[in-house]
């Protein structure tokens, strides 16, 4: 892995916000910055019916507006104290854009700044984020707007009980990244893990199988103890106070935002998985699900 962070400039995307994080990230870590920009002017022109005979004319307009831009990103970068770089790519899409660029240098952050999604997009599961959550294996940090706090609060979203087939190894990623952040800029490391219980399934099942009944409370104490003992664990391996900890009990992409918000959070370290074949296109991922409702930065680390 290089010591270099990946910055993605979309210019309706707050870039100066973006900039600014990868900046301090890239100090924070003592990389260089490389700012990565997409041209517009074959994506623009390719899409034209009809060629001007004034298109070179045009086309150098939009560079010259592009590179004044970025030369005040340059500037916001610098200023942080870091080497900056730039580099231009032709890639038609963002995702095929930053996808090639990090798999050749390898970036120890690609960082990309991050809006609400439709319902319409979020449905589709075919907008930019997604795709790259899916598809990117460098850690990827979406940016929010937002200054983070002098001290801030690291959450990091763990599943100690491997659900879906997900390594054991990746939670102890995200501690160990998100205990690195926390230590970098003095902020706190929060650990909070999910679990489902079975309260809802079953009231349901005991009115459809009437007169037999589950014993739901004892079924529920036994999944409740057996996530605690999961966790207690990954603390053990991690050496995380006791306070530092949380296990609740509900949908981690309903969980998560709101424990985010009650903490302070300036950044959740969250996984993701690859997938292939049918359960790629037919499971959604975690970090999409929340990536829209959660108040602060969102990390994406993959297996």
């Amino acid at each position: 892995m290089s010591r270099t962070v990946l910055c993605v400039i979309e210019f309706d995307n707050y870039p100066k916000v973006v900039v600014a994080r990868a900046a301090w990230i890239a100090k924070q870590n003592n990389c260089e910055l490389e700012l990565l920009v997409s041209d517009p002017v074959p994506r623009m022109l390719s899409e034209t019916y009809i060629f001007l005979l004034e298109s070179e004319m045009i086309a150098d307009s939009i560079r010259s507006a592009q590179d004044e831009q970025m030369e005040a990103l340059v500037e916001i970068a610098e200023a942080a104290g870091v080497l900056v770089h730039q580099t231009i790519s032709k890639a038609h899409s963002v995702v095929d854009m930053v996808r090639s660029r990090a798999a050749k240098i390898d970036p120890l952050f690609v960082v990309k700044g991050t809006h609400f999604h439709s319902p319409s997009e979020r449905a589709s599961l075919a907008h930019t984020d997604w795709q790259l959550i899916r598809k990117l294996d460098a850690p990827l940090w979406f940016v929010k707007p937002g200054d983070w706090k002098d001290k801030p609060v690291i959450v990091a979203a763990v599943d100690p009980m491997n659900s879906h087939d997900k390594p054991a190894s990746l939670d102890r990623k995200i501690v160990k990244l998100a205990q690195g952040i926390a230590t970098h800029c003095g902020g706190k490391l929060q650990v909070l893990h999910t679990y489902q219980r079975l309260d809802a399934i079953g009231s349901r099942a005991m009115k459809r199988f009437k007169p037999v009944k589950l014993p739901i409370d004892e079924i529920d104490k036994k999944i409740r103890n057996e996530h605690r003992k999961a966790l207690d664990v990954l603390a053990k391996k991690c050496e995380l106070a006791d306070d530092v900890v949380h296990q609740l009990p509900g949908r981690a992409d309903e969980l998560l935002p709101a424990f985010a918000r009650s903490k302070g959070a300036s950044l959740v370290v969250m996984g993701a998985l690859a997938r292939t074949g049918f359960k790629k296109r037919t499971i959604g991922s975690t970090a999409a699900r929340v990536l829209d409702h959660l108040p602060c930065d969102v990390l994406v680390v993959h297996n």
